[in-house]
């Protein structure tokens, strides 16, 4: 209820305060809508910019990640004597 009538209030003394200040708000309102624009306008060619190199992005082929075959070796037998490890650890901690 205290909402109710505090925004009641507000504009009541908002539309008091228009009438008795046209020409000021005016000219505020003539000051605010250029510089709105420019920051808006601003941001719609940040936003833009980005969405392109996103997109130059996706449009380059992807560099070559593949591994040759001997690395690829490599890390399998890694892993696989890893598991063997862990494997031998859980066995150790089982017979405790």
């Amino acid at each position: 209820m205290k909402t109710l009538i505090g925004g009641a209030i507000g504009a009541v003394l908002g539309i008091i305060g228009l009438s008795v200040w046209w020409k000021p708000f005016l000219q505020l309102l003539a000051g605010a809508i250029p510089v709105m624009l420019l920051l808006g306008g601003g941001l719609a060619l940040y936003l833009g910019f980005d969405e392109l190199k996103d997109s130059w992005k996706k449009d380059e082929p992807a560099s070559d990640t593949s591994f040759k075959s001997d690395e690829s070796e490599k890390y399998k037998q890694e892993i696989d004597d890893l598991k063997k490890e862990i494997d031998t650890l859980k066995a150790g901690k089982a017979a405790q």
